[in-house]
């Protein structure tokens, strides 16, 4: 690993030269900037990584049956596991999507699930990413770069090769394909937060990099418009724009990024859309809550992996131990992302407790609120002290499902603080990332 922290400053300057960016809004203004690499990796053992696979591919599969349900049939809610208001109240919820069934039924092609490990070694899960979660194209690209830079590193240590993603990702979007057309990324463009990532999974997949006006629907058939005006068919579209933006025709009427009449064309069966429209139900933090009864129910399995201890003020128990005990809990906008809406009450004064109780009160479905995880620290190398320190990291591991399989990436999105005394780690916070070392047998 030494080798690998001297040669630091080399990848990051070849990550810039690459590009490997993303793109916050602040204050009206988009600004672009690098996603700070550090050469310490996180190893995870072959036996812990073999356990979390199970875990993960059971919550997965338990996902995707739920946003079945939800859709169709609704037996969880009639069963009375979770209750039906809680459900429909969801922002993630759309009823243009009921009864609409996606190719082979999958709907959470892609999870991007996010977990820490405890100081006892636990792993638990903070939240489940179903949407479009983003990350997995920044530890690809740091290993190749970290290859280029040390590659005996590569060959004396048995570490899981984790170049596979974008071969991952081809597989599933042909397994889904309806017709045999073209697989699609669908971006809004290079003002996006996370374009870069877009353009590297296209060409890492063997996908059609598309921008909004280059996709049209005919006869409720999906085209993309290549050089010249010329048509082709689409099959798949794995869209990196949020749902109410999808189609003008449908959803935010104002909408120039969207696709018109798409969904007419995805009601009939005539496109996949990854991840499926109406994820969001399953995205929210508030249904976090239920997901281990999920397991339980769907499944009819014990959750391999725990979420961390949680409190739903929709239930009076949970609302008035929270509302008691706000200074040492986190607290979580269900619709939030990216470390927006996450508020550590430890941090907040005598008035601002008072002023979050009030808002708890008046919008209880808005909140869940968690324990405190104290999880492990990681390695990173500190510039201003130029020593290692140890910073709070976590781990966004991805389950991609497919018509046939559901897999776990050998690798995942390690991000971490750079601030001494911070449990946020999010790239818009200011974290950086680190590549994730899986080890073979």
């Amino acid at each position: 690993m030494e080798p690998l922290l001297e040669s630091r400053d080399a990848v990051n300057s070849w990550l810039e030269r690459y590009g490997v960016k993303f793109g916050i809004y602040k204050n009206g203004t988009f600004k672009e900037q690098l996603f700070p690499y550090d050469a310490v990796p996180r190893v995870i053992s072959n036996s812990d990584w073999k356990m979390l696979s199970k875990g993960l591919v059971q919550r997965a599969t338990a996902l995707n049956k739920f946003i079945f349900d939800v859709y169709h049939d609704k037996k969880i809610i009639k069963d009375g596991v979770i209750p039906e208001e809680f459900v429909f109240s969801s922002k993630g919820y759309m009823h243009e999507c009921e009864g609409i069934t996606p190719s082979k039924g999958v709907y959470a092609h892609i999870a991007g699930i996010d977990l820490v490990q405890a100081k006892d070694g636990d792993w638990v899960i903070l939240e489940d990413n179903l949407r479009i979660p983003s990350g997995a194209s920044y530890p690809m690209i740091a290993r190749s770069v970290e290859r280029k830079v040390c590659p005996n590193i590569f060959r004396d240590q048995k570490i899981i090769d984790n170049r596979d993603y974008g071969e991952i990702l081809g597989q599933m979007m042909d397994s889904v394909n309806v017709n045999g057309g073209l697989n699609i990324i669908f971006t809004p463009g290079r003002y996006n937060s996370a374009y870069f990532e877009h353009s590297y999974l296209a060409e890492k997949s063997g996908a059609t990099l598309a921008y909004p006006g280059e996709i049209i629907v005919e006869d409720d058939q999906v085209y993309y418009l290549g050089l010249h005006g010329a048509k082709e068919k689409v099959g798949c579209i794995y869209r990196r724009v949020s749902d109410e933006y999808m189609d003008p025709t449908s959803f935010v009427a104002d909408s120039l990024i969207g696709i018109p009449n798409l969904m007419q064309a995805y009601k009939k069966g005539n496109v996949a859309v990854v991840n499926a429209l109406g994820n969001g139900v399953a995205d929210d933090k508030g249904i976090y809550y239920f997901v281990p009864k999920m397991i339980e129910y769907y499944l009819g399995e014990t959750p391999i992996l725990h979420n961390a201890p949680t409190y739903l003020p929709y239930y009076k128990e949970d609302y008035e131990y929270m509302l008691a005990n706000l200074e040492k809990l986190v607290i979580k906008d269900v619709s939030e992302a990216g470390g927006y809406g996450v508020v550590f009450g430890r941090d907040l004064d005598d008035k601002k407790i008072q002023e979050l109780k009030d808002i708890i009160v008046n919008e209880p479905r808005r909140f869940i609120a968690q324990e405190v995880i104290d999880f492990k620290d990681l390695e990173i190398f500190d510039d201003e002290t130029n020593s290692k320190v140890m910073r709070k990291a976590d781990l966004r591991a991805f389950v991609v499902s497919g018509a046939d399989s559901c897999k776990v990436w050998a690798s995942g999105l390690t991000r971490f603080s750079r601030n001494k005394n911070s449990f946020v780690v999010n790239s818009s916070q200011g974290g950086g990332f680190k590549d994730t070392w899986v080890m073979g047998e």
